[in-house]
């Protein structure tokens, strides 16, 4: 405890977290009084919640083992920059990509366009069908980056062995891919579904209707059009039940592969010729042409139209980027307090209060938030720097993932040469700890930034009149003004990639 004391301002972020998030989460279990008022849509939204996530993750799953396999076995230019971008619609705003979606599949979009030509019915991206979709999408690449990890996480020596023993391509998937397949699996459909579970803004744009409405959705509609606080705070703590659920499933599905260590990194397989070789390109191409169709579609129909945008676009672009560099600010200065406690001693709490923002939702604090404070400001007043704070206090677990492990390094390496040198305050910042953390804290801030650059929750339970762009972008989607929200969704995109690729770039050449 020594250790620990000397960093007092981490032990205060994380009981000022942890009272603010249990706080809020308290106020909404207090306004909730039960949940005998909720009502059969209510159980509905439940339902489709539940079986939408367990639907979208098995899919994300399944479609990514082949893909996965094809990059693992598999040598061809541009391979490592097709891994690097299938971490891109991470980062990629929800809302555009719903857009691109709706211009390729939408009534007005490419496959349609084609299914009319040929005479075959249309098929329609609202409704169960366009959330299922939107959440393949965006979840396929981080399936297969998962998948693939446990591929090149089989040691070499195994595959050199196989090869020995003359294994054929079944006997490798037999003895070596399935058992990795049944321990990364399970991890990999429980993480996609803990994400759907708290999806919010591909439900509000392409569901809506009584039969897909998410639990995220039914918040906003008690909290934002029919002002029933008890009942969105209701919503709230079954939507935490459900978040509380899956992770502690998450504990105990996952099954050891039992390869056991070895002395070399595996590259993955070498991959058998023939038509294996062109089932594995097959996957690649369609993934690829999946994942790069929509985002080329948008930005093709609205670059050219970027210098038509109304002024209020760019008034509400000017604001979102001020936002999100608001809530970087904030949440690099949280980011580092924690981990810096973190690695001075084994201060478990500290760490379990910065990983508290994954049990609630932005829009069940949101929720909270407006409870605790609408008795001393306005819900105008509230709306920029409530989303700002849960902007900043949601980027945390992923700050804290990356700065955690190089924090602990510096501490070991210069902790007691800093210590002996009574180095303090301004100048260990300076001189020791900005310099060594900068690369995890420009990758840190790159996400913080563009995460809160295209955030659509939080900011949809308070105010319209001062809109920030994914807000805009989404009037603009109401309004079928569809080329502008093109022009839009564009400009949302070029920033938000913009803001992250300076944070990092600036974390590497520091």
């Amino acid at each position: 405890m020594q250790m620990i004391r000397r960093e007092p301002g981490g032990i205060l972020v994380a009981s000022l977290l942890t009272l603010l998030i249990l706080g809020t989460l308290a106020a909404v279990a207090w306004q909730a009084r039960g949940l005998s008022g909720l009502g059969i849509w209510d159980w509905r939204a439940v339902w489709f919640t539940v079986w939408q996530a367990v639907l979208s993750a098995a899919l994300s799953a399944l479609l990514a083992i082949p893909v996965a396999r094809a990059l693992a076995r598999r040598r061809f230019p541009g391979r490592a920059a097709l891994v690097t971008l299938l971490g891109a619609p991470f980062i990629l705003p929800v809302i555009v990509a719903i857009m691109g979606l709706i211009s390729v599949f939408g009534r007005n979009g490419a496959i349609n366009d084609g299914l009319r030509l040929v005479g075959l019915p249309e098929i329609s991206i609202y409704g169960w069908q366009g959330v299922i979709l939107a959440h393949v999408f965006f979840n396929l690449p981080l399936s297969v980056r998962l998948i693939l990890q446990g591929w090149q996480a089989i040691p070499a020596e195994r595959f050199r062995l196989a090869e020995s023993l003359g294994f054929a391509p079944a006997d490798i998937s037999r003895h070596l891919e399935r058992p990795m397949l049944r321990s990364v699996l399970p991890g990999v459909w429980l993480a996609v579904f803990l994400v759907c579970l708290t999806s919010f803004t591909v439900a509000l744009a392409l569901g809506g209707g009584p039969s897909a409405t998410t639990v995220e959705l039914a918040i906003y509609q008690a909290f934002r059009f029919d002002f029933g606080l008890g009942r969105a705070a209701m919503l709230g703590l079954v939507q935490i039940g459900l978040s509380l659920a899956a992770m502690t499933l998450a504990r105990w599905i996952t099954i050891p592969a039992a390869f056991g260590t070895g002395l070399q990194e595996s590259q993955g397989p070498q991959g058998p010729p023939g038509w294996h070789k062109g089932v594995d390109m097959l996957a690649i191409l369609l993934a690829t042409v999946f994942l790069l169709w929509p985002i080329l579609s948008v930005t093709a129909s609205g670059l050219p139209r970027i210098p038509l945008l109304p002024a209020d676009v760019w008034v509400a672009a000017a604001r979102s980027v001020v936002m999100a560099a608001s809530s970087t600010f904030l949440a690099l200065l949280l980011c580092l307090t924690l981990a810096l406690t973190i690695a001075r001693g084994n201060a478990h709490w500290i760490e379990m209060a910065g990983m508290l923002p994954i049990v609630a939702s932005p829009l069940v604090l949101g929720t909270g938030l407006f409870i605790l404070l609408r008795g001393w400001f306005s819900t105008d007043a509230m709306a920029l720097p409530v989303t700002v704070a849960i902007n900043a206090i949601m980027a945390l677990p992923f700050g804290l993932r990356a700065l955690i492990p190089a924090a602990r390094t510096l501490h070991s390496d210069y902790g007691r040469l800093a210590d002996s040198m009574e180095m303090q305050g301004l100048a260990r910042l300076r001189y020791l700890i900005l310099p060594r953390l900068a690369r995890p804290l420009g990758f840190a801030g790159g996400l913080a930034a563009a995460l809160a650059m295209g955030d659509l929750g939080v900011i949809t339970l308070f105010a319209t009149d001062q809109p920030t762009l994914p807000l805009k972008l989404y009037q603009l989607m109401n309004s079928y003004r569809m080329t502008d929200a093109s022009a839009c969704a564009v400009l949302l995109m070029a920033i938000s990639f913009t803001l992250f690729w300076l944070f990092d770039r600036g974390g590497r050449l520091a």
